[in-house]
């Protein structure tokens, strides 16, 4: 119990590090920008500087083929992202903003690619030590390290940026000293004796080439379920994506102000999703991980007909616009968790960096589409019946895993 409870430590550590730079380039670098005069077309092209965690995917068989005998499988590569992130916030610190913010720019995309580069050795790790009675509370370590980091990177250290009169440059260097202080701890842990645990199942061998890595990513997705299993991952948010993108706005039309907004998604948002991601770790704990998925579906379809009702039926009180907030970021983040633990249950853990990774990339390519054009949406057919849709789609999803869990198999060989 003990050592499952540091792993799971450890694990959180290494996603809160890997949300430092995200959160702070999408929820700060934007300020910080403005306030130097950049205009508003060229901070919107910034959400470019995250392409590496769209694409890590195309490097990922590289990290599960290479690595350092003396370092382990997966330390390889996570101490030297880790020490490659903390030396670029530390850059980002001296580096100029005004007239010319591009090499604070090439800074910010570099530290993407060191975390998202990370994350694909620290899924690998993740793969490889839990077993199935610890997939919950490992992945709510995944889903809420990573938030935590988030929050701090783009909210908590730019607050205490101004009020504590640390400025740009110490809020870069506090990010660095976190990352450092994590660099240290996985310095000293030795990758071996966390796998000290009982397995069973095909166990990662850290001798392979790329071609057998891209053999077995082929044989595994081409299993029977495979299929399904890729349809489930692309279809299980796009409820939310016709919804989250456009919530904002339509507050702002009601007459909302953006501080209160801020509060209202913002802060209580924010919390009720961390607050979920616990709740589906624990769910996915005492529930087989199927069940939890149906019965937290089950309540996000309830969750997205508040925001339905406030579009349908114009401006609410306060307090139902915020249960709504609440409610909706809490079964998406519990269903994020519940995910995550259902892909690695179906992750071929031989190459489970390669394998998770492109199931992590298709989740999220999944719901892009429709997220990207849900303004579009709304200002064409109404608010009200894109968020019906919205509705619809959450109900369907519902219907359509019950109908294919059967035929979702494990990975073959797992049965931890």
């Amino acid at each position: 119990m003990r050592r499952s409870a540091g792993r799971i430590a450890f694990l959180t550590a290494l996603y809160l590090v890997q949300g430092l730079p995200f959160g702070f380039q999408a929820n700060a670098l934007a300020a910080l920008l403005r306030d130097q005069g950049v205009s508003m077309t060229h901070i919107t092209l910034t959400t470019a500087l995250a392409l590496p965690w769209s694409l890590k995917a195309l490097w990922a068989p590289l990290v599960d083929r290479h690595h350092h005998p003396a370092l382990g499988r997966r330390r390889s590569w996570i101490v030297p992202m880790q020490l490659a992130l903390a030396l670029s916030m530390i850059a980002a610190a001296f580096a100029p903003i005004h007239p010319d913010p591009l090499p604070l720019l090439a800074l910010v995309l570099a530290m993407n690619l060191f975390a998202a580069t990370m994350d694909i050795a620290v899924d690998g790790l993740a793969v490889d030590l839990l077993s199935q009675g610890e997939l919950g509370a490992g992945n709510a370590a995944q889903v809420v390290g990573y938030k935590i980091g988030m929050l701090a990177g783009g909210g908590l250290l730019v607050w205490a940026s101004e009020a504590l009169h640390l400025g740009w440059r110490g809020l870069f260097f506090t990010m660095a000293g976190v990352v450092a202080l994590v660099l240290v701890v996985t310095l000293f842990v030795d990758e071996r004796r966390l796998h000290e645990h009982e397995t069973h199942g095909a166990s990662p061998s850290p001798h392979v080439s790329i071609r057998e890595v891209l053999a077995t990513l082929r044989e595994a997705m081409s299993r029977p379920g495979a299929g399904w299993l890729v349809l489930v991952l692309v279809t299980y948010k796009l409820g939310e994506s016709l919804i989250d993108p456009v919530f904002n706005a339509l507050l702002v039309d009601q007459g909302v102000s953006r501080a209160t907004i801020g509060l209202w998604v913002g802060t209580y948002g924010m919390a009720a999703s961390i607050l979920g991601s616990l709740g589906g770790g624990v769910l996915a704990t005492r529930l087989s991980v199927e069940r939890a998925f149906v019965t937290v579906a089950a309540a996000r379809v309830l969750a997205l007909s508040m925001p339905w009702a406030i579009a349908s039926f114009g401006p609410m009180p306060s307090g139902f616009v915020i249960a709504s907030t609440c409610a909706e970021h809490l079964v998406s983040g519990a269903l994020t968790t519940i995910m995550f633990a259902f892909m690695m249950r179906h992750t071929d853990r031989r190459i489970g960096a390669t394998h998770y990774t492109l199931l992590a990339t298709l989740e999220v390519l999944g719901k892009a589409p429709l997220a990207m054009s849900s303004g579009w949406i709304a200002d064409h057919v109404g608010a009200p019946i894109s968020f019906g849709a919205a509705v619809a789609l959450a109900l369907s999803w519902v219907a359509l895993f019950a109908r294919v869990r059967g035929r979702l198999q494990p990975a073959s060989g797992d049965v931890r």
